[in-house]
């Protein structure tokens, strides 16, 4: 079973989450905007994919340049930003059992079918 952090607004998650339909995988939606991942999802996240926190911001948000740009944050205050402002967090995010993958490109998503 995949989950799929996703925002339907989005082309790159719109196409990620096709391609998962169309392998026939089964797929669990989650979109992260409606139901923000808690800190510790967060955190599990985070090391599944093997980055840092800081990461996983989505820098051309306005959010991010207004409260965040130019500052050093500990991962903990990162991930809190994220979980306050879940429009900071990159989307897609693809998940399977211990591993996951940033949707960009889409095709990253294979990796886990």
């Amino acid at each position: 079973m995949l989950t799929i952090y996703h925002n339907p607004r989005c082309r790159k998650s719109r196409e990620t989450l096709g391609i998962i339909e169309d392998s026939g995988a089964m797929v669990q939606v989650v979109e992260y905007l409606k139901t923000p991942p808690a800190k510790g999802d967060l955190k599990q996240i985070i090391e599944k994919l093997g980055i840092k926190p800081e990461d996983l911001i989505r820098k051309g948000e306005a959010i991010y340049k207004e409260k965040y740009k130019g500052k050093t944050l500990t991962d903990d205050e990162w991930i809190y930003a994220m979980e306050e402002n879940p429009i900071l967090i990159e989307r897609p995010i693809v998940v399977k059992d211990n591993k996951a993958v940033i949707g960009r490109p889409p095709e990253n998503v294979k990796e886990l079918i």
